[in-house]
């Protein structure tokens, strides 16, 4: 079995072809990814109509790219998926709209795949794991603790009241005159720095439901550089440092807090599992570690090249889908917004962890 994937929801196009082994795991069999950073690079930030223009430019070609390079042709694919959301729409309707020029001419089943659904499984495509499982989804645009029960049954037990994490890092990269995409750049910084000088805040530590607050700490941060300013490549480095510690503890407490609520609606997790563009954040993993051993579970993280956008997580979220027999119609729209969860659920985080 082997499916298509293409992903264009924000400032990477790509495309890639994923296969199921004799075992039922997954084989990535090629995953072509073309940045859009330069483009974006000069304004701080993605560009919708940037964006949209840029996948429409290489779309056909890297998805010619990763047959190819997968050793096949439309004639040996499956499925095709795509992501219909959620995402910056102008680039969902040119990813999507591939997609259907292709599954039609091809007479091949189309699957339109949920963005944050490709990040929860793509556990399931490097490591094997079996449902149920706790994932952190950690992004620029998203951050929600779920219980991943099947495909297409998530329990979000908590989010985010203000900003994402990632958004958060990148908010702080720019207060701080960090290049672009700032997430990187804090963390690149940060280990040069002292994680101790500033006292932030660590928003809703303790809380007993499993929700994050980050808008806060993003202003604390603001706040510290104003009363330094101006401010020299050390001040900035810790900063960044300290900044990162506080994320890292409140990501750990939260998680914590998201590991007893888990034990309300299913049975004991598989494994912690974290996935999303934040999962490359080398201290917010070695964090997530320290829980998952004090936990006695397993800690399951993507390679790096797998974190942020890429066809090999549409492709296998569609893998599964499309198994299941859960294909949709040409019609399938494109979605700026689409939730995994309508609502969170209503789960006390009491019992022991």
């Amino acid at each position: 079995m082997r499916v298509l994937g293409i992903e264009t929801t924000c400032d990477e196009t790509a495309a890639a072809v994923v296969g199921l082994a004799e075992d039922g795991r997954g084989l990535v069999l090629s995953n072509e990814v073309l940045s859009q950073i330069a483009e974006h690079a000069a304004y701080g930030g993605v560009v919708p109509e940037i964006a949209a223009r840029a996948h429409v430019e290489v779309a056909d070609r890297l998805v010619a790219r990763a047959l190819a390079k997968a050793g096949t042709d439309l004639d040996g694919i499956d499925a095709i998926a795509a992501a219909a959301g959620p995402g910056l729409i102008g680039g969902v309707i040119v990813g999507l709209t591939t997609a259907k020029a292709l599954a039609l001419v091809a007479g091949k089943p189309l699957v339109a795949v949920n963005h944050l659904e490709a990040h929860a499984l793509t556990a399931r495509l490097t490591d094997g794991i079996a449902f149920p499982y706790l994932l952190l989804l950690v992004s620029g645009g998203h951050t929600q603790l779920l219980a991943v029960r099947g495909v297409g049954d998530y329990v979000r037990l908590g989010a985010t009241i203000d900003d994402a994490i990632g958004e958060a890092f990148d908010k702080v990269a720019k207060l701080l005159g960090l290049a672009y995409p700032g997430g990187p750049e804090v963390e690149r910084l940060a280990r040069s720095g002292d994680p101790e000088r500033f006292a932030l805040p660590r928003p809703l530590l303790g809380r007993q439901t499993p929700d994050f607050s980050l808008s806060g700490l993003k202003t604390a941060v603001r706040l510290e550089a104003e009363r330094i300013a101006p401010l020299s490549e050390q001040d900035v480095a810790d900063l960044c440092a300290s900044f990162q510690t506080a994320v890292v503890d409140v990501v750990v407490d939260r998680t914590r807090v998201a590991l007893r609520a888990f034990q309300a609606i299913a049975p004991r997790p598989s494994a912690l599992v974290v996935a999303g563009g934040v999962a490359a954040n080398g201290a917010v993993r070695r964090g997530l570690q320290r829980l998952a051993t004090e936990s006695g579970l397993r800690l399951v993280a993507p390679p790096l090249d797998l974190c942020g956008d890429n066809g090999a997580m549409i492709a296998w979220a569609g893998l599964e889908r499309f198994r299941l027999g859960l294909m949709d119609d040409l019609d399938a729209p494109a979605r700026a917004r689409w939730p995994l969860v309508a609502a969170p659920a209503p789960v006390e985080a009491g019992g022991a962890s």
